[in-house]
């Protein structure tokens, strides 16, 4: 069966979530928060098994939820090519009328566009800079900026609704306001409808895998988070913080027309839709449920 996804803060409706690879993802970004769980530490592991399972636990599925690919490792990432495991699943999904969501920073997706039309589909694609010397830090095997927004352009230009996600924003990484508009502003103009925004969520393992790669940053992290907060095994940064960050990015956002989401931060007062896209895909629950009887 899937995973339905679960965290603290989380304002997202009920949705279904598979992850077709294991192990610590092959992009590296130091900021992964899933270091935190066992399975997703160590080599990466394609889930071979889901080529052929998936239309099972489709078939057992109940009701039709929007499925998320993925919560803890890039579904498009390098191995994809060769593996297609991402591919079969969203196959088997599309045939079935699943609504799609797909959250990546690969520019991998497009191949499958041909695929993702076939459903109510949304591609959520991560970009926390569009600075390629600060992107290669702190997403060092990633596929550059630039690169991801000609996917986003290709995604929009066959009319699938994109979100853009600015997640993590490290303060004095990847928090320039400048920067930041620039994001919004290319967005805008590819015509991507959504910006999702979350601040770095620490975990002690993550921080301790920062301290290996980059000693200095794991120094400015730790004074920046003192005042912080535990919610749900992550140490946030001090709430007065995080909303004078979010706020600020939400306006920009909004003087370019788009809409605004934060992703587990507490502040449901910021968001004018959902974090994760899924009003561009989905009927409401209610409707699902009635559809079920």
């Amino acid at each position: 069966m899937f995973n339905i996804v679960r965290a603290s803060l989380c304002t997202c409706l009920p949705k279904y979530n598979i992850n077709p690879y294991l192990g610590r993802c092959a992009h590296n970004c130091i900021y992964c928060y899933a270091v935190k769980f066992p399975s997703f530490t160590g080599p990466v592991i394609p889930r071979l098994r889901l080529k052929e399972e998936i239309s099972r636990m489709v078939k057992k599925a109940r009701m039709r939820l929007p499925v998320m690919l993925s919560d803890s490792t890039d579904p498009y990432q390098p191995l994809e090519r060769n593996y297609e495991i991402t591919r079969r699943c969203i196959e088997v999904l599309a045939n079935n009328c699943f609504p799609i969501l797909i959250v990546t920073k690969s520019d991998l997706v497009i191949r499958d566009i041909n695929v993702l039309k076939k459903t109510p589909t949304v591609v959520s694609m991560t970009i926390t800079t569009t600075r390629s010397d600060v992107a290669s830090i702190i997403e060092p095997n990633a596929p550059e900026p630039n690169a991801r927004f000609h996917a986003l352009k290709r995604v929009v230009d066959e009319n699938i609704p994109a979100v853009v996600r600015i997640d993590p924003i490290i303060p004095s990484v990847n928090s320039d306001i400048n920067d930041l508009e620039r994001i919004v502003s290319k967005s805008s103009e590819i015509g991507v409808k959504q910006v999702t925004a979350s601040t770095m969520k620490m975990t002690k393992n993550l921080l301790s895998a920062i301290r290996r790669e980059n000693p200095g940053l794991s120094r400015r992290l730790i004074d920046l988070y003192r005042d912080g907060e535990w919610i749900g095994g992550y140490k946030y940064l001090n709430i007065d913080l995080r909303r004078s960050i979010l706020s600020r990015l939400k306006s920009i956002v909004e003087d370019y027309g788009l809409m605004f989401a934060t992703c587990r931060e507490g502040f449901p007062d910021l968001n004018t839709t959902i974090c994760d896209g899924t009003a561009y895909c989905r009927k409401t629950l209610d409707d699902l449920f009635m559809a079920e009887k």
